[in-house]
């Protein structure tokens, strides 16, 4: 066992030293999607061990329940719905989208405010925040890119669904035999091993385990994609296990990477999904998957390791979301936010480093641009107001977390006070359609 005097020097010493980041970002994977989190059907070691080393959250949350919203917030450590191109649930596919709508390259961004602040930046993986040419990673505070543009890809021919390329490095279409989970962990190994002189923040934000669902064995599927019913048809739990396990597989091999260089003392690590499962998930308690703002659809695995500032193996119960995870890199790096953009999200290290106990949040939702029945929700304290339509209810998460009691009859005034707290939030956001 460490001594105090031990734990003290090497919390001094990645106090003192700029540390690198990886950010792992999944996709699609639900709460119970790993072992840690209760899935029994496969094991997930090398993210369960990644979570035993530092802190495992049981109450962490997605900014949106689909995929292009949560990363504009996870980018600009602010509600989504200050940008239009967060109000795109999600962000058409190339061959449809709107080739004005996009993170604009002059909106400060998690990248370019560490690039300014000294760091080597890249992403790896899934972008889906518009397109070039007025838009794309590179023009948003990334050095260098490797990955797919658009929603979904399939893992083999690497085509979106209207069956276009989209696999890229830097703005080059690239066409990269392989499996796509193996050629993004393959890319991260290697930035991680590259000499150099300055710290890095490498965003290594994987496909999986997002459909279309195929496994690393499944190529043959892949041949016959377009003979069948589409990216979402198909697929097994016995496929959605390979590629999980095929994406811890790849999460072992770049923690590995980290070790083997020596960098993994000095390295935060986080881990995350971008909203909540799909149909293969396994959520634990919770009600509703991915489009849905019940818990199923916004509450994910997230996990830190930051050696020297988390103690290991434990389990915290603090409400967090995705732009917090902005907020903690910034502060760990010693990099401010640009003024005129202010985050929404809390710095988590004075809890991380039991400086502050866990305290209250106040959080917000808002989903279905195009539906008729558009779905808000509330979570405070315990409490969650959730909305669809005309239907609206009141929860208890603490003895209810699968959602199936309605108490605001029973507790009017804090119903009350949560729909009109809504109300103002949505005052200061962006408009449908804007």
């Amino acid at each position: 066992m460490a001594t105090a005097g031990a734990n003290l020097f090497s919390r001094a010493t990645a106090q003192s030293r700029r540390p690198n980041v990886v950010f792992i970002l999944v996709d699609d994977m639900g709460w119970g999607d790993l072992s840690i989190y209760g899935r029994t059907d496969y094991a997930t070691p090398n993210i369960d061990r990644l979570a035993q080393q530092g802190v495992r959250f049981t109450n962490a949350y997605a900014n949106q329940t689909v995929c292009t919203p949560t990363r504009i917030a996870f980018y600009t450590g602010r509600y989504q719905a200050r940008l239009p191109v967060g109000l795109r649930e999600p962000l058409a596919n190339i061959s449809q989208a709107d080739p004005n709508v996009g993170l604009p390259p002059s909106h400060p961004t998690i990248a370019s405010l560490l690039k300014a602040n000294g760091y080597e930046t890249a992403l790896v993986g899934k972008w889906h925040c518009g397109y070039p040419p007025n838009f794309g990673p590179l023009r948003s505070g990334f050095d260098e890119y490797f990955g797919n543009l658009s929603g979904g890809i399939d893992y083999f021919n690497h085509r979106d669904g209207s069956r276009v390329l989209d696999f890229y490095e830097g703005n080059l279409l690239v066409d990269r035999p392989g499996y796509a989970t193996d050629l993004y962990t393959d890319k991260a190994v290697e930035f991680i091993q590259r000499p150099r002189s300055r710290p890095f923040y490498l965003s290594l934000h994987y496909n999986a385990p997002h459909w279309p669902w195929e496994g690393p064995e499944d190529e043959e599927l892949s041949r016959n994609f377009y003979n069948t019913n589409g990216y979402t048809a198909g697929g097994s739990q016995a496929i959605y296990a390979a590629m999980v396990k095929n994406l811890d597989d790849g999460v072992g091999r770049v923690l590995q990477a980290l070790e083997t260089t020596g960098q993994a003392n000095n390295t935060l690590v986080i881990f995350a999904s971008d909203n909540g499962g799909e149909r293969y998930s396994f959520f634990g308690p919770f009600r509703g998957r991915k489009g849905s703002l019940y818990e199923g659809g916004i509450r994910v695995p997230t996990i830190i390791r930051y050696p020297g500032v988390t103690q290991t193996n434990q389990v915290s119960n603090q409400v967090i979301i995705t732009f917090d995870l902005t907020a903690t890199i910034l502060a760990a790096t010693n990099t401010k936010f640009h003024p005129d953009y202010p985050p929404d999200g809390q710095n988590l290290l004075p809890l991380l480093r039991g400086e502050r106990s866990e305290f209250s949040r106040t959080l917000f939702w808002r989903y279905g641009a195009g539906l008729a029945t558009r779905q808000t929700a509330v979570r405070s304290g315990d409490w969650k107001y959730w909305r669809q339509g005309n239907q609206e209810a009141l929860f208890n998460l603490a003895t209810d977390p699968g959602e199936t009691t309605d108490l605001k009859a029973s507790n009017a005034q804090v119903f009350t006070r949560l729909r009109n707290q809504f109300q103002h939030w949505e005052l200061q956001m962006l408009p449908y359609g804007a």
